[in-house]
C-alpha cells in the first residue's frame, strides 16, 4: 500500500498556498488527481478546508520541498514516522454499497442467483451488502419489484470486485462441487471391431443322390409290377 499523508486535501491546500510546487508534484504527494490540484488552486474546490502544514506534521523536510522547488519533475518523499500506528482492522459484516448503487442491488443479486446458483447466502450478502429476506424474495419471485428486474453482472455495476466474485465462486465450488453428468455411449473398442469373426458352421450336406434299384425293389415287395 503506498503510503499517503494524513489529511491529504488539507496537505494540498497549504502547499498549493505557500510552495512553487508544481500541481504534478502536490497531487503525486497527496495522492490526489492533478486535476483536483488544479481546482484548489483556482477555490473552486476544498473551500473552508484549512491547511495543514506537513513539516510541522512531521511528513515533509524543508529541502525536499526546495528540491521539488528546483526541479519540477523531482517528486517528494513521505518522511518515516517516528510512531508507527497499527493499521486498522477490517470490521467482519455485510459490505457497503454507495447510495447510489443500491437500487442496482436486485439486479445484481437476480444475476447471481441465476449464473451462480452454487453460491450460498451467505456470500451473497458478502458480494453485494444485502441481507437474507431480499435473496430470499428474489429468489422466490415475491419481490415488490420483480416484474421489472433484470440480471446484471454486479462487478460491471461496481457493486463487489472480479477478484471477489471468483473467489467466492471458487469456495463454493470446492464444498459443493457440481455434479457431473452419466457419461453417453462410445464406440466399442478397435481390439474388439477388429478380431477375427468366428467361422459360421458349416451348411448341411445335401442329401445322397435317389437309389433308382433301391426303390424298384420297394416297388416290388409291395405288389407293383415290374417292368
Amino acid at each position: 500500500m503506498v503510503a499517503a499523508p494524513l489529511m491529504p486535501k488539507a496537505t494540498a491546500v497549504w502547499l498549493v498556498e505557500n510552495t512553487a510546487l508544481s500541481f504534478d508534484q502536490v497531487a503525486e504527494f497527496c495522492k490526489l488527481h492533478p486535476l483536483e490540484v488544479k481546482a484548489i488552486a483556482d477555490g473552486d474546490a476544498a473551500q473552508g478546508i484549512k491547511g495543514l502544514d506537513p513539516i510541522l506534521t512531521g511528513q515533509l523536510s524543508r529541502d525536499e520541498i526546495e528540491k521539488g522547488v528546483i526541479d519540477p519533475h523531482y517528486r517528494l518523499k513521505l518522511l518515516e514516522p517516528k510512531v508507527r500506528l497499527p493499521e486498522p482492522k477490517r470490521k467482519k459484516g455485510p459490505r457497503y454499497t454507495p447510495v447510489s448503487r443500491r437500487q442496482d442491488r436486485p439486479n445484481a443479486i437476480l444475476w447471481l442467483v441465476r449464473n451462480h446458483p452454487e453460491l450460498k447466502e451467505s456470500q451473497i450478502m458478502r458480494l453485494v451488502g444485502t441481507t437474507k429476506s431480499t435473496i430470499q424474495a428474489i429468489r422466490e419471485r415475491t419481490h415488490w419489484n420483480a416484474s421489472n428486474l433484470q440480471p446484471m453482472d454486479p462487478v460491471t455495476l461496481g457493486l463487489c470486485s472480479q477478484l471477489d466474485l471468483d473467489l467466492e465462486v471458487s469456495r463454493a465450488a470446492k464444498e459443493k462441487p457440481v455434479a457431473t453428468a452419466a457419461p453417453g455411449a462410445t464406440l466399442l473398442p478397435a481390439s474388439e471391431t477388429t478380431a477375427a469373426r468366428e467361422p459360421e458352421p458349416e451348411e448341411k450336406k445335401a442329401p445322397d443322390e435317389l437309389n433308382v434299384d433301391a426303390v424298384f425293389a420297394k416297388l416290388k415287395q409291395i405288389g407293383g409290377k415290374s417292368e
